[in-house]
């Protein structure tokens, strides 16, 4: 990853313009997007990831036409529950993630962080018909807290949030079959630290699978402990992580903050 010369990405949300804590969520989900980019999941121009203004019904989301790679804090669109873009943009939102976020933010007042992701390894896992399987330590973190969504085609039609959110429940890990991955969070921090753990498990699960040799079986009251530290994962463990993927990506580049 390198530094953006691109004049056509000038800033489109001065940090002038907004309260410095939307400013803080915008670099927040700017630096998802860019490690996310780092880390190989993107998808060209399609998925996208979403994060609640603070103290607002507003979510800030890519513009539709920008990589992963060249998110930066101003370039991000804010947006309201309705679908109109309150923050000015050359680019369109993409029709999708404003159904599929705007679905999860407007019912779940703890949600602050939407990602959606098509990572090989998570679409492979999601066209299995038995999804993630609880056969790695990192998948048994996930698996107790997984909802699944059945496919519908592409999310153009409004009427599928309704399902998008009884699917979810209470949950903050989904796998969208035949799709991809869907994770959220109370802060840019947890979702993105969650979607590390879901697709590490996908990966794990192919790998095994992969070898064609016969997985290896284990002791359930480790399984029940193992699932029960997934469950207690929580802000001081995961901003440690978020602080340390941070570093990573400063280290490279910080102009995402722009």
């Amino acid at each position: 990853m390198t530094k953006m010369n691109t004049p056509y990405l000038a800033a489109t949300q001065r940090q002038t313009d907004v309260s410095p804590e939307e400013w803080a969520a915008r670099i927040d989900l700017a630096a998802a997007y860019r490690l996310c980019a780092l880390n190989g999941w993107a998808d060209g121009t399609a998925t996208h990831l979403s994060a609640r203004v603070p103290g607002t019904d507003h979510f800030l989301i890519n513009p539709f036409g920008l990589l992963f790679d060249e998110i930066t804090a101003s370039s991000l669109i804010k947006v309201d529950m309705d679908g109109n873009a309150l923050s000015q943009s050359e680019y369109e939102i993409n029709f999708a993630g404003y159904v599929i976020h705007s679905a999860i933010l407007a019912a779940r007042a703890d949600v602050t962080c939407v990602m959606h992701l098509h990572t090989d390894e998570g679409a492979a896992v999601s066209c299995l018909e038995e999804g993630l399987m609880p056969i790695s330590q990192t998948a048994m973190l996930v698996c107790d807290q997984l909802a699944y969504h059945e496919w519908e085609g592409v999310a153009f039609e409004l009427e599928e949030r309704e399902r998008l959110v009884e699917h979810l429940g209470p949950h903050n890990y989904m796998m969208l079959y035949n799709h991809g991955l869907l994770t959220s969070g109370k802060s840019v921090a947890e979702a993105f630290c969650r979607m590390w753990r879901f697709q590490r498990a996908c990966c794990i699960q192919l790998m095994a699978l992969s070898t064609g040799r016969p997985i290896k079986t284990f002791d359930y009251a480790a399984r029940t402990r193992t699932t029960e530290v997934g469950a207690r994962i929580g802000s001081p463990h995961t901003h440690a992580e978020w602080a340390a993927f941070r570093r990573q990506l400063d280290r490279i580049s910080e102009d995402y903050k722009n």
